[in-house]
């Protein structure tokens, strides 16, 4: 990527934090916008970021060659209706968010002409929140997901893929917005939901004293930030609903087994299981 342009990014929360700190290691000029002092003076202090503001922030948003937005999908498109005018033309943008269908046609239509917003996905959230927690997030072991649109051109995408590639992810590969979805209803909030489902199914508190590394394991990301995964789970409902209810017939095939002493049966879905994961497993 160039080293001459100027990168801003529009909230500085873990994932925004997170681009802001390498980008800004790598020699990248960065400034951003964030809503909270205290995060921004967190950005100044560390050297995340150049300048940022809170308000007022027109000078930016003109002066920014590169924008991301670490915005959750409705605050995303707010601000783009309320801000898309000052961008510049051929301005390159892109996301972070955790959902594609609602969001990618509307931003790229409401931006100027001649600036391009080529959404993707940086799949490395954590159970933890905020900026003063972006340092803990790996890019290395994570996936990165390009999604674009018949809108997007070939110098767009390649941007994004260098994004990525800068910022430190080894797998990129690129999904339609409805692929990505459909995706990410299995892969990630079906996850989210069942981890939440099992510290809500009883009163489990007590368990922290003799529980082992499973149910840790199964429920650390229950630990969630309600306001965002509540705004990603309704913005993608047709999906999760329909995992939910394949992973419910899933868990009624294994009950039948043990109603009916199914020994085998049971062998047999283990065995699938442990075949499936290691394709998790190669480097």
């Amino acid at each position: 990527m160039e080293q001459d342009k100027t990168y801003l990014i529009v909230g500085l929360g873990l994932l925004g934090g997170k681009y802001a700190q390498v980008l800004s290691q790598k020699g990248y000029r960065v400034t951003g916008i964030t809503h909270s002092q205290s995060t921004l003076d967190f950005a100044l202090e560390r050297g995340y970021i150049r300048a940022g503001k809170t308000e007022n922030f027109e000078d930016l948003v003109r002066g920014a060659d590169r924008i991301i937005f670490g915005l959750y999908p409705t605050v995303l498109l707010d601000w783009v209706k309320e801000n898309a005018h000052l961008i510049r033309p051929g301005t390159l943008v892109t996301d972070v968010s955790g959902v594609k269908r609602g969001v990618v046609e509307p931003v790229q239509a409401a931006l100027p002409e001649g600036a391009e917003f080529i959404a993707s996905h940086p799949m490395a959230g954590r159970e933890t929140s905020g900026i003063t927690h972006s340092a803990e997030v790996d890019f290395a072991t994570a996936n990165f997901i390009i999604t674009p649109t018949e809108k997007n051109t070939p110098e767009g995408i390649e941007w994004c893929r260098s994004l990525a590639q800068t910022l430190g992810f080894a797998r990129i590969t690129e999904l339609s917005p409805a692929e990505h979805d459909h995706m990410i209803g299995y892969v990630s909030q079906l996850c989210h939901a069942i981890a939440v489902c099992l510290m809500c199914a009883s009163d489990n508190s007590d368990l922290a004293k003799y529980t082992g590394d499973s149910f840790r394991d199964l429920t650390r990301i229950a630990r969630i930030n309600d306001k965002m995964w509540a705004e990603l789970f309704l913005w993608n409902k047709d999906n999760l609903i329909s995992e939910i209810d394949m992973f419910s017939d899933s868990l009624a095939e294994m009950r039948q087994k043990l109603v009916e002493d199914d020994r085998e049966g049971l062998e047999e879905m283990f065995r699938l299981s442990t075949e499936r994961r290691k394709a998790f497993d190669k480097k």
